[in-house]
């Protein structure tokens, strides 16, 4: 088995897509009563709606504290460049971008519901496995 996706919730649709856009993401256009978004992709990324996972669940989605999935960049520049594009989108940035001691350049951001999203890449000369 793989992962063929991940899947986030979203109060609001088009919010949580613009700021998913801003890490090179792309969506179709969102209908009025869209209640579910897919960006596609090798690992396609799902967008629900809080109050349908809320009615199929029987409780409200709760993001966590920890990074719900990690996107490797392709260079160093473009983990900064990413969190410039969301720091200027006025979204949160949990972690600035810094040389990890593991040996990539690292962020973490959230998006407008809290689900935290990990920017990293390879430094070079680090090694690694990515």
């Amino acid at each position: 088995m793989e992962i063929a996706a991940v899947a986030v919730s979203a109060t609001d649709l088009a919010r949580s897509a613009a700021f998913y856009e801003l890490l090179g993401f792309s969506f179709p256009p969102i209908e009025d009563d869209a209640m579910h978004l897919e960006a596609p992709g090798p690992v396609r990324l799902m967008i629900d709606t809080a109050a349908m996972l809320e009615e199929l669940n029987g409780e409200a989605p709760r993001p966590g504290t920890a990074s719900g999935f990690a996107l490797l960049a392709g260079s160093p520049a473009e983990v900064d460049d990413a969190v410039e594009r969301v720091t200027g989108a006025r979204h949160t940035v949990v972690h600035p971008p810094f040389d990890a001691p593991w040996g990539q350049r690292y962020a973490t951001v959230a998006d407008p519901d809290g689900y935290r999203v990990d920017l990293f890449c390879p430094l070079a000369g680090a090694g690694g496995t990515w």
